[in-house]
């Protein structure tokens, strides 16, 4: 008979509890550096990322504003001036109002009633005429005794003058003509060169 070893667990019976031994660490001492590392790197590309995307949204919409103010400028200018070439012809008009007002002899008591009747009929159609320009935009600018400006004036000629000052307008054929402020028509002038100098006298060599 087999002599049984008294510290060897009888069959059936329940195994003392043993402790369990902890897994192996798989982090290293600065685990904890590292992964707050990891995270602050990974914030740092996420705010660049952010911030590319709104530089990206603040150039687009600066864009789209661009393109607004432009349309709206385009439109604008369509507006004011797109009946440019129908207002150079309606200033036509009324500068052959205001010639054919000047070929009429000036008033004078006893003229024959047809003249005054012509006379006051062109005075009223001009007056009308450049009302409607004007309520337009298109405006008349006189000329005669201005400084000469060459972005609104076309010189025709240069003369002397002792009552009007050099590089002033001295005589105007027609007025500048304006669309919205912008030039439309040059008035067509002669511009003073100031008085003439005096003649000198001749002077003799005696011999």
């Amino acid at each position: 008979m087999t002599q049984q070893d008294p510290t060897a667990p009888r069959p059936g019976a329940a195994m003392p509890d043993t402790p369990a031994e902890d897994p192996p660490s798989m982090l290293g001492p600065n685990a904890a550096d590292e992964l707050m590392g990891a995270a602050a790197g990974r914030i740092q590309e996420l705010e660049a990322e952010l911030e590319g995307l709104r530089d990206r949204w603040l150039r687009a919409e600066a864009e789209q504003q661009n393109i607004s103010r432009r349309m709206r400028s385009e439109i604008e200018n369509t507006r004011q001036f797109g009946v440019q070439k129908f207002a150079r012809d309606m200033v036509d008009a009324a500068e052959n109002f205001s010639r054919a007002l000047a070929a009429l002899p000036p008033p004078a008591e006893g003229e024959p009633e047809l003249v005054t009747r012509m006379r006051d009929g062109l005075a009223a159609s001009e007056r009308a005429l450049l009302a409607m320009l004007e309520k337009n935009g298109v405006v008349r600018e006189p000329a005669a005794g201005t400084p000469f400006d060459p972005e609104r004036h076309q010189a025709m000629a240069e003369a002397a003058s002792a009552t009007v000052p050099a590089g002033h307008v001295m005589e105007a054929y027609s007025p500048a003509w304006t669309l919205n402020g912008r030039l439309l028509k040059p008035a067509m002038v002669v511009v003073s060169r100031g008085a003439a100098a005096p003649d000198r006298p001749a002077t003799g060599t005696e011999g």
